[in-house]
């Protein structure tokens, strides 16, 4: 299928959460004014609806970051796509005051990102997988003005191609299980854990595994805890113990917008530190009220005398075999060198993500996107890939540049402005190269 001259934007945007929401309303405020007139945008999400860490919105968890630090507000504290404007529309404002947090229960926060994606439905379609992204064959090579973008609908197959000056990628973090790991009914990563937990029968569950020393999985544990009152429930942690979060406000600075300057302009030396020292802000790592929460309740069984939450410490799962119903972990024990295998009903891996890789998503004009020695994307301070000659309009990304902008990259501490700079880069090339031209594609 072609594209007619409707279907060619000024921006792309591959992905929909809450990256690509947060630079969609920047895109929306920031370009008002903006010559030469109206931007053109659409969003296209493979997720039938849409939805942000949905199977870890585990009952009474909390966001681990400010309301402050929303889609908009650290950018534009007035805008109307604030989470303060989201609580006044929904009429909680005061008694959300009255809970004297900063920290709102990880569900609202959902409601929250659900009402603002919300406002952006005609410019947004879910059940849409972008295929590739390539240069139109029909294009000046040296100097392109647009790339071709196949979409498929997740549902039906079907594909169809538009076109755009920019692109804007966030397909999010990609799930991370030790080698040789596949998730089933009964091994799960902490991304679809609630999906499947629900999925399974609770009296089925006598003896369950949590994998990973972070905070979900510290709160899967006590969660498990919590809803299989019969049975015992093992967490395997490559430390001694647990790794409180540092959230102290020192530390927290790495989180600052101005941080990311101070990254990306800083020497490999500096960059590195930022990591050595800061790194236990976010990984590997939890808050201190789960952390307490977990040791009470060993504590509590210490004094009647009875013992279902085992922690595993200073061990690494290096295979899982299923046997029938039951699947097989074997670890490796650091304290002494030994091994030792667990039979669970059910296994957890709360192992992290790895960071976005945008290659699959690029195919073709992967191609033309520069790296460095290590074999890294080169990419520009307003977060543009660096590309050839060849390639004139903007391929940019949200996630996958830690090691360019750091730690806040795929985190949401900075979502807002880092959404208002992509859209400033994007306007600001608009109003040198005008609106995207009618009829540059013709129909096939």
């Amino acid at each position: 299928m072609g594209v007619n001259a409707a279907e060619i934007y000024d921006v792309v945007g591959v992905g929909f959460g809450p990256s690509n929401l947060a630079f969609a309303i920047a895109l929306e405020e920031n370009g008002v004014d903006s010559p030469p007139g109206p931007v053109a945008s659409a969003f296209f999400e493979r997720q039938s609806s849409f939805g942000w860490h949905r199977n870890m919105l585990l009952p009474s968890t909390t966001m681990q970051v400010s309301f402050l630090k929303d889609l908009a507000t650290l950018r534009n504290p007035v805008s109307r796509f604030g989470f303060i404007s989201f609580l006044h529309a929904s009429g909680r404002l005061e008694q959300f005051i009255n809970t004297q947090t900063f920290f709102p229960t990880r569900e609202e926060f959902h409601q929250y990102l659900e009402w603002a994606q919300a406002l952006f439905s005609d410019r947004v379609s879910y059940g849409s997988e972008v295929a590739g992204i390539e240069l139109p064959p029909e294009a000046d090579p040296e100097t392109p003005q647009h790339v071709r973008i196949t979409v498929r609908d997740c549902a039906g197959g079907q594909t169809r191609t538009v076109a755009a000056r920019n692109v804007v990628i966030s397909t999010g973090l990609v799930p991370q299980v030790p080698d040789g790991v596949e998730s089933d009914e009964r091994v799960w990563h902490s991304s679809e854990f609630l999906e499947r937990f629900r999925q399974v029968p609770a009296d089925s569950l006598k003896k369950v595994a949590v994998v990973g020393a972070g905070q979900s999985g510290a709160e899967i544990a006590r969660f498990l805890y919590d809803s299989l009152p019969q049975a015992q429930i093992y967490a395997i942690i490559p430390s001694y113990g647990y790794s409180i979060a540092d959230d102290t406000p020192f530390a927290n600075r790495v989180f600052d917008s101005s941080a990311v300057d101070d990254y990306y302009f800083g020497t490999e030396r500096a960059r590195e530190s930022f990591w050595r020292y800061h790194k236990n802000t976010n990984y590997s790592v939890a808050d201190d009220e789960v952390i307490r929460d977990l040791y009470q309740r060993m504590y509590m069984e210490e004094l009647h005398g009875t013992k279902r939450l085992h922690i595993r410490n200073m061990a690494r799962v290096t295979n899982v075999k299923r046997m029938g119903t039951e699947s097989r972990v074997s670890m490796e024990l650091l304290l002494d060198g030994g091994s030792q295998d667990l039979d669970v009903d059910a296994l957890v891996f709360a192992t992290g993500y790895d960071s976005m890789d945008p290659s699959g998503v690029l195919g073709e004009l992967d191609g033309y996107c520069l790296r460095d020695g290590a074999g890294r994307y080169q990419v520009g301070r307003d977060y543009r890939l660096v590309t050839t000659p060849d390639v004139s309009c903007g391929i940019y990304l949200q996630g996958g540049t830690e090691h360019t902008h750091g730690l806040t990259s795929s985190l949401l501490s900075n979502i807002a402005v880092r959404g208002g700079e992509i859209a400033d880069s994007i306007l600001r090339r608009r109003s040198v190269d005008g609106p995207p031209a009618s009829g540059l594609i013709t129909p096939a």
